[in-house]
């Protein structure tokens, strides 16, 4: 067989399901080998939408998912989403197609070398060059990018390998099992929270990924512990459970901050640097910290930890919690703290005001949602207030991408989590700069026959760097822009499209849109004048407990 037909049938052995990507001169003998293969190709209208793709669906899988593209532009285009991978820590491997290997050493119609472009956001990548080693390398390719922590891999296949015959097998796999964490760390740990005056957890996306909600809920009710999440851990605790501290990650003080600061001794369980840097919650670097996650802490001048206990979560919460006296109470805090931020939700909740205040969207999308239903947040303005109010009740419902931070993954993402879970709801929350940046996607999803919401907050800019701006200077440059009309774009493409005129309208909208067997867009004006109103309030903020 072709060595492109050895790959695919790697990809098979991998259990992959699909493969997100754009064709190519140089990977035609890849398409045919594709398309004689039970695995389903999804043809995106850009390399970038096919990365996003890949990268959403192993975020919300733990599978990685498999993105191809064909030699320099193609590979170019796919670069964003698959940097965004390795630092959203979701799991992923690239495809990419090459000229001949006879021209490498030369110039030559569209060579560049992209295993080097590759290699800062990879965790391993590296050129086929024999049709025999794509068992092994593919095999790699797929441990390397599901292993903690997970990210992005990348294979480059040249044209001619491509098409010379090849003889192999896949390689058969075993699941990873992580260490169980060392015996003098979790009595060190254990002593550390015994002594702490007022210790809480910071519960990062690596609880998501080891599927340790559950165990931590549990951790936090024996212990008494109270449980603040990262914009990437939201839904690691039940925002109703009377322990969380809801959201943090904002660079000014919140609420849910305050809990924060309080604490003596922070107990970073899944916590990933990327997602929050530890110098906006440990400022004075006084805290004692106690790492809880399956890899070693980065070093950093904030984040030095008095122990590392470094092993399966799951098993770790278990030994922890076993290893610990209870504490007596209910910590003062997590109730009063919370109240702030969920008031702020019910009062705005009511606001009938137009453009529609940030609060008030939030309140009514809540209300559409289901608790398993699926959020995909693109990144703007939209994201703050997303991040900080949306009450979220479980883990992997709502994905923020707070590593990389891309803006365009919203669309994409919404394809690949429904593709995913067929049977939940999936609306993508978009501003208007990002969306038009993979609004192309839209087309894709149609012809996948999808169903999904696209609710854009319009304002006609960039509205977090607005924000920025204004809060540095005063004034705003170079953020505005014109907008088409998104519900006529979304009907140009066959599809639903409805422009929101008042308050009222939204929530019966954002329903009737939920009920249609096609994406639909939702345009809602947005009133970002209370971006400046929050970092007022938040400036002034005086903490309560």
């Amino acid at each position: 067989m072709q060595a492109a037909e050895l790959l695919v049938k790697c990809l098979e052995a991998e259990g992959v399901e699909y493969v997100f990507g754009l064709p190519g001169e140089e990977t035609l003998a890849l398409l045919d080998a594709l398309s004689r293969s039970p695995l389903k190709f999804v043809l995106t209208r850009h390399e970038a939408g096919a990365s996003f793709m890949a990268g959403v669906y192993g975020r919300l899988t733990g599978r990685p998912g498999v993105c191809f593209s064909t030699l320099g532009p193609g590979a170019t285009n796919l670069l964003t989403g698959v940097a965004n991978a390795f630092l959203d820590r979701s799991p992923l491997v690239a495809i990419t197609g090459q000229t001949a290997l006879r021209k490498a050493h030369k110039e030559a119609h569209q060579y560049i070398d992209v295993v080097e472009i590759f290699r800062p956001v990879t965790k391993w990548n590296a050129r086929i060059e024999r049709g025999e080693a794509i068992p092994e390398m593919v095999r790699k390719a797929f441990k390397v990018a599901a292993t903690e922590k997970p990210g992005a891999t990348h294979l480059e296949l040249p044209q001619d390998v491509a098409d010379a015959e090849a003889e192999g097998v896949p390689l058969h796999h075993t699941p990873v099992e992580y260490p169980r964490p060392a015996e003098d760390a979790l009595a060190q740990a254990a002593r550390l929270i015994q002594e702490a005056r007022y210790p809480v957890v910071l519960a990062g996306h690596g609880v998501m990924r080891r599927g340790a909600g559950r165990r931590l809920t549990e951790f936090a009710h024996l212990l008494g512990v109270p449980v603040a999440n990262t914009f990437m851990g939201k839904g690691a605790m039940d925002y109703r459970d009377y322990l969380s501290l809801l959201t943090v990650g904002l660079h000014d003080r919140d609420w849910a901050m305050c809990g924060l600061e309080k604490a003596d001794v922070v107990i970073a369980v899944g916590y990933d640097q990327v997602e929050y840097e530890p110098k906006l919650w440990n400022t004075e670097g006084d805290k004692k910290i106690i790492h809880i996650d399956t890899t070693p802490a980065e070093v950093d001048e904030f984040y030095q930890p008095e122990v590392e206990v470094v092993g399966d979560l799951s098993h770790t919460l278990t030994a922890l919690s076993r290893a610990c006296p209870r504490r007596e109470g209910v910590p003062a805090g997590p109730a009063v703290l919370k109240e702030f931020v969920l008031r702020e939700l019910e009062d705005f909740s009511r606001d009938e005001s137009f453009p529609l205040k940030p609060q008030r969207i939030i309140a009514d999308l809540r209300q559409a949602l289901s608790d398993e239903d699926i959020l995909l947040c693109d990144v703007g303005a939209h994201k703050v207030w997303l991040a900080r109010l949306f009450p979220t009740a479980r883990t992997n419902t709502v994905v923020i991408s707070n590593g990389l931070a891309s803006m365009g993954v919203g669309v994409p993402g919404a394809i690949a989590a429904k593709l995913a879970f067929p049977h939940r709801q999936v609306v993508a929350v978009v501003g208007d700069g990002g969306f038009m940046m993979t609004a192309q996607e839209l087309e894709t999803a149609r012809r996948l026959r999808l169903s999904f919401v696209v609710l854009v907050w319009a304002d006609g800019g960039y509205g977090l760097i607005s924000w920025k701006e204004m809060r540095r200077y005063g004034h705003t440059f170079g953020t505005t822009f014109t907008n088409p009309d998104f519900a006529l774009l979304a009907r140009s493409l066959g599809l639903p499209g409805f422009r929101i005129e008042a308050a009222s309208q939204l929530l019966p909208t954002l329903r009737q849109a939920m009920g249609m067997d096609l994406p639909v867009v939702v345009e809602v004006p947005v009133d970002y004048a209370e971006n400046m109103r929050l970092t007022e309030k938040l400036g002034h903020l005086t903490c309560p407990v």
